[in-house]
C-alpha cells in the first residue's frame, strides 16, 4: 500500500531523505520554477518517473486543491519500535529528548509539533495507535517535510510506555495548563521525554500520574492557554536553550544526579 505526499516542501524532503520508495510524481502540466526544477532534477537522479498532469487530475488523488502542483506516490515511512528509536537516539546524545503527544485530534496540529520538533532538536515522536490522528497526508503537509528526517514510533499504550522510558533513563516532563510548576524552572539536561496532551481534553490520567514533574507555561495575557503546537514549539526551544542556544540555567531538582529509588536512573546504551 502507498501513501500520498502533496506540495512542494513535502516532496522536495521525500526525496532528499531517500527513505521512501517513489512509485511516480505527478507535476501539474505547465507548472514551473526553481522548486519544481529541483524536484526534477532529484527525481532523475533517482530514476523517479514524473507524470505532467492536469490540476484537477492532481486535486483528484490528493484530495485537496493545497497541493501546490506536486503531489507524490510513496511507499510508507518506514516505522520503527520503541526499543529501536531509544538505542539510536542514545549512539547519537547521552541525553535524548523524546515528545510523547498523548492524543493529538487534529492533524494540523500533529504537523506542525512534528516541524517544530526536527526544526529544534527533538530526538522522536512517540504517538498512540488509537484515539489519536495518525500519519494522514495532511499532517505530512503540515510538517513542511520535517517528517521525514524525524522518527515516529506509534504505541499502544502510553503508560507502559512511559514506564519503559523511566527504565532507560528518561525523565518524564508532562505539559498542562495550570500546573503549579514554572516550565522554565526547570533544567532539561538530562534524557527527557516531554509529554502533551489532547486539545480537548489535556494528558489521560494515567499518564499524567506517570510524570515526574508537571509544568505549565506561564501566562501574562487573558487567554488562559495556547494551542498544543504552540506549547509544544515553546517547551523545545527552552530545551534547545539550555543545551547550548546561551542564557541562564535556573538550578533545579534535576540538576542533582537523577537519583530515584536509591538508584541513578540512567540508560543501558
Amino acid at each position: 500500500m502507498n501513501d500520498i505526499i502533496y506540495g512542494i516542501n513535502p516532496v522536495l524532503e521525500a526525496l532528499r531523505s531517500r527513505e521512501r520508495n517513489f512509485k511516480e510524481i505527478l507535476i501539474e502540466a505547465g507548472r514551473k520554477g526553481n522548486e519544481i526544477h529541483k524536484i526534477e532534477l532529484l527525481a532523475k537522479s533517482g530514476n523517479i518517473s514524473i507524470k505532467r498532469e492536469s490540476g484537477s487530475t492532481l486535486e483528484n488523488i490528493s484530495g485537496t486543491n493545497r497541493h501546490q502542483g506536486v503531489v507524490a506516490i510513496v511507499s510508507h515511512k518506514k516505522e520503527i519500535e520503541l526499543h529501536e528509536l531509544i538505542e539510536q537516539l542514545y549512539k547519537k546524545d547521552n541525553k535524548p529528548v523524546i515528545v510523547i503527544l498523548d492524543g493529538i485530534e487534529d492533524p494540523g496540529n500533529l504537523g506542525a509539533i512534528i516541524r517544530s520538533a526536527e526544526a529544534l532538536g527533538i530526538g522522536g515522536v512517540i504517538i498512540p495507535k488509537d484515539r489519536a490522528v495518525g500519519i494522514t497526508p495532511v499532517v505530512v503537509k503540515r510538517s513542511a517535510g520535517a517528517i521525514e528526517h524525524i522518527p515516529i514510533v506509534k504505541v499502544t499504550n502510553i503508560s507502559n510506555t512511559i514506564e519503559e522510558l523511566k527504565k532507560k533513563g528518561f525523565w518524564i516532563v508532562g505539559v498542562e495548563a495550570g500546573a503549579e510548576k514554572n516550565c522554565f524552572s526547570l533544567s532539561y539536561n538530562d534524557p527527557i521525554a516531554v509529554v502533551f496532551g489532547s486539545e480537548s481534553n489535556g494528558m489521560r490520567r494515567l499518564t499524567r500520574e506517570k510524570c515526574d514533574f508537571i509544568v505549565s507555561i506561564p501566562m501574562k495575557g487573558k487567554v488562559s492557554s495556547l494551542n498544543v503546537s504552540a506549547s509544544c514549539a515553546i517547551i523545545f526551544y527552552e530545551i534547545m536553550r539550555q543545551r547550548g542556544g546561551g542564557g541562564v540555567v535556573t538550578p533545579s531538582p534535576l540538576n542533582s544526579p537523577p537519583v530515584k529509588g536509591g538508584e541513578i536512573r540512567n540508560g543501558d546504551f
